[in-house]
């Protein structure tokens, strides 16, 4: 019987002892470095954070390789779950749009959008355009266009003030068209 108290000087050792193994172990299961590596965090840290020394009946290397594998397929459990969902929410999501009213809908929505972007001024438009299209980040569209980023940052807040106040009566479709995007 082997007793693994998380606040004993041991717990460091025992972690340096059997990473590598639970690590590589996670990687067979889960074909992710970093998510191998984050799945034996969370194995030791839920030991952490025990009320109450753990009481093994077993090898502690048994113990920890179980506690990884539950913690992995529990993960991947989880993961297929959300798919499923995910993807069953983008159906609806699809048919919603796809129906002939939604459709309109939408259509009508993208000319408000594409007319929204177009009426803001020259130099604002360009920073909402390199940052929302082209998925450049503040100080990159800075360097591209020889301004800084703090000029950068007062475009995109005009250009997303201004977008609001155009197209708050499309709220909901815009959100509907963001979902989908995601899915």
């Amino acid at each position: 019987m082997t007793d693994l108290d998380s606040d004993s000087q041991s717990f460091d050792q025992i972690y340096l002892e059997n990473f590598r193994t639970l690590h590589r172990y996670a990687y067979t299961l889960l074909r992710d470095k970093e998510l191998a590596e984050e799945m034996v965090h969370q194995v030791f840290l839920k030991i952490l954070e025990r009320a109450v020394p753990l009481d093994i009946h077993t090898s502690l290397k048994a113990y920890l390789l179980r506690a990884v594998n539950n913690e992995c397929l529990n993960y991947i459990k989880h993961q297929k779950v959300r798919q499923t969902h995910q993807s069953y929410t983008a159906t609806v999501m699809r048919d919603q749009v796809e129906h002939p009213s939604n459709r309109l809908a939408y259509q009508e929505l993208e000319l408000h959008v594409e007319k929204a972007i177009n009426d803001l001024p020259e130099q604002c438009r360009t920073v909402f355009q390199l940052s929302r299209f082209e998925e450049l980040k503040y100080a990159e569209i800075a360097d591209q266009l020889g301004i800084s980023a703090k000029t950068v940052e007062a475009h995109m807040s005009k250009a997303l003030k201004r977008l609001r106040l155009e197209l708050v009566d499309y709220l909901h479709l815009i959100m509907l068209m963001l979902v989908i995007r995601l899915w």
